[in-house]
């Protein structure tokens, strides 16, 4: 029997299916956004990580994805396919994927480019998204391209629900496990990040020789027993700012062909990874806060040196990291930062500070974010089924 960590491209080709099982419905998935600890930053086509990643999943900061199809009956099926008779047979240009996308109730023709070049990396595994039209209907708990991993959360929904219409067209019965794995596997073609948010509480994405079963072309859950120490761990997100972010991740990564520190960059994540797996086990948060900041630190210095460079940090950002210097100093608190590719800032700390915490956020530091807007997230356990119609 094939090992689901060994699954290859090959394994996640759909053969058999029968895409008239089905005239018209729906399926909606919420699912969450994820913060790495260990950075991915620079790229191999078609998405393949440069280096291993790992992240906690995220809970509150959330994309609700509906996904409505309706069959495309081509003339020449009318005569075998049962169909609902309000249903209007529809043209098929067999050539085009036909979809419309409303983000926060507004058509966005602007999100259409890239779930165009979504479609087109993962038909070869799904080779029945033609034979549908959709609609699109997506929102998030959270201010989208902000840096807060929106293509995550976004992307993974509608891999999932790619998936859930998958399940019921295939002839062969289909494990959950392999419709994680193969959901993660898509999610990766739409953004790479999106792989580690199907399912929690710790995601690794990327071939490591020290984490039994990862693997470039999805992620899988850390398979190794989680220190106490990390359970129920706390993520509160100070915005920063929750306009639109200057440089896309997409553009970033690519500045990192012909990076002068890129081959070093890899070398230090991936080292990372076997240290933050140990730290992981042991329940050691001071190393763990040593290495989840180096890396924050490293990730923005590497836009800060690429060609064009950029900075995606504003100065309250610098502001709020040395006051959570300064509060650890005086306090000795296990409390951290990291970031993603945008100003915000994720402050991560353990459940039994949660109040000294949360009393130093709202005392100290909203001050610093927009509007005074901070989200208090956990960790959380991976994407749900919201409806199926």
């Amino acid at each position: 029997m094939l090992k689901i960590f060994d699954l290859t491209e090959t394994d996640f080709i759909l053969k058999d299916y029968n895409s008239t099982k089905l005239s018209t419905g729906s399926y909606t998935w919420k699912t969450p956004s994820n913060i790495a600890l260990v950075k991915y930053w620079g790229k191999q086509e078609p998405q393949i990580p440069e280096n291993t990643s790992i992240s906690f999943t995220l809970d509150a900061c959330f994309t609700l994805t509906t996904l409505e199809y309706k069959l495309k009956l081509r003339h020449a099926e009318l005569d075998s396919v049962s169909f609902d008779k309000n249903l209007k047979p529809v043209q098929v240009d067999e050539n085009d994927f036909n979809f419309d996308v409303f983000f926060e109730g507004e058509k966005k023709e602007d999100f259409k480019p890239k779930i165009s070049t979504f479609f087109k990396r993962i038909e070869k595994y799904v080779p029945f998204l033609k034979d549908f039209d959709f609609i699109i209907k997506s929102r998030n708990s959270f201010p989208h391209s902000s840096g807060i991993a929106s293509s995550a959360s976004g992307m993974s929904a509608l891999a999932l629900c790619v998936m859930s219409l998958e399940r019921s067209l295939s002839e062969v019965e289909m494990t959950d496990e392999y419709f994680n794995k193969k959901a993660s596997f898509l999610a990766r073609l739409g953004s790479g990040s999106a792989c580690r948010s199907i399912e929690g509480e710790l995601i690794v994405w990327g071939n490591h020789s020290e984490i039994n079963g990862s693997s470039n072309l999805f992620g899988v859950k850390y398979p190794y027993e989680i220190h106490e120490n990390f359970k129920n761990y706390h993520d509160t997100i100070l915005l920063v700012d929750e306009g639109e972010k200057q440089v896309s991740s997409t553009v970033g990564h690519k500045l990192m062909h012909n990076h002068p520190f890129a081959q070093q960059r890899f070398k230090q994540a991936n080292e990372n990874i076997s240290k933050i797996s140990e730290v992981l086990q042991n329940g050691d948060l001071k190393e763990f806060i040593a290495i989840v900041e180096s890396e924050a630190l490293s990730l923005h210095a590497m836009m800060m040196t690429s060609n064009p460079y950029f900075i995606l940090m504003k100065p309250n950002t610098l502001k709020i990291i040395n006051k959570i210097w300064e509060f650890r100093a005086e306090t000795n608190s296990n409390i951290c930062f990291t970031l993603d590719a945008g100003a915000n800032v994720h402050i991560l700390f353990p459940e039994n500070e949660k109040e000294r915490v949360n009393n130093f956020i709202t005392s100290e530091l909203i001050q610093f974010c927009q509007e005074n807007h901070y989200i208090c997230d956990r960790i959380g356990i991976g994407a749900k089924l919201v409806s199926n119609i």
